[in-house]
């Protein structure tokens, strides 16, 4: 089963893509505007109440209509995350409402479903440092991570065995892991090489332990 993440520049892989080379497109674009929740880089951990909280930020740019095009020309179906955000591409259609509990940046996210016109919803709590699974918590590396179990559910749900899964930013990996899970074919891209190394440093520990919530501290690796 193919598994892989593409170190590099998602447009640059997408053109090459044929039309409809991927069942679904899951993806978590950056929103633009304030929806990275005001981050600043703490690359040197300066003034940052936990270590938690120690992320390197990406670039918060809304995708260009390029990127959109690119997308739904070479997936079939599409999964796509901070739906009420975007302001150049039209997703009229499904909803699924994740509520997160959350309090400071939102009690809830978004996401445009192309495979229904219903609206869902999917409760589970990842608030701070508050999440659904206490006793198998999982160590965040990237400031808009989400739960693996988030993704399994949209796996679940919406896709089908034979189904091929496409993210063009994989961030911090969940994704990849609930594909890897769930026996679902994956190839995703991430252009920041530190993301890049820590999630395959995730990846690799899952995949040799059976276990996401042990080991290694990944921050560090993010910041060494």
């Amino acid at each position: 089963m193919n598994n892989k993440v593409i170190l590099g520049d998602n447009m640059e892989y997408m053109r090459s893509c044929k039309d409809n080379q991927f069942s679904i497109g899951i993806v978590d674009p950056p929103y633009g505007g304030d929806d990275a929740i005001g981050l600043k880089d703490n690359k040197k951990k300066s003034k940052q109440a936990t270590d938690r909280t120690n992320y390197k930020v990406f670039k918060n740019i809304e995708p260009t209509i390029e990127y959109w095009e690119q997308l739904f020309r070479i997936t079939k179906h599409q999964i796509i995350w901070g739906a009420n955000f975007y302001t150049k591409v039209n997703l009229a259609g499904g909803r699924l409402i994740w509520d997160k509990k959350g309090t400071a940046f939102g009690r809830a996210e978004e996401a445009y479903l192309s495979m229904t016109k219903s609206v869902n919803i999917f409760e589970y709590t990842w608030n701070g440092m508050i999440q659904q699974k206490m006793k198998n918590k999982e160590n965040r590396i990237h400031p808009t991570q989400k739960p693996v179990d988030l993704y399994k559910h949209l796996l679940k749900t919406y896709a089908k065995p034979d189904d091929k899964i496409f993210d063009s930013h994989v961030g911090s990996g969940s994704i990849r892991i609930a594909c890897h899970d769930m026996g679902f074919d994956f190839t995703g891209c991430e252009l920041d090489q530190d993301y890049y190394n820590a999630q395959e440093v995730r990846f690799k520990k899952h995949c040799q332990q059976g276990d996401l919530f042990s080991g290694t501290d990944l921050q560090e690796l993010i910041y060494e």
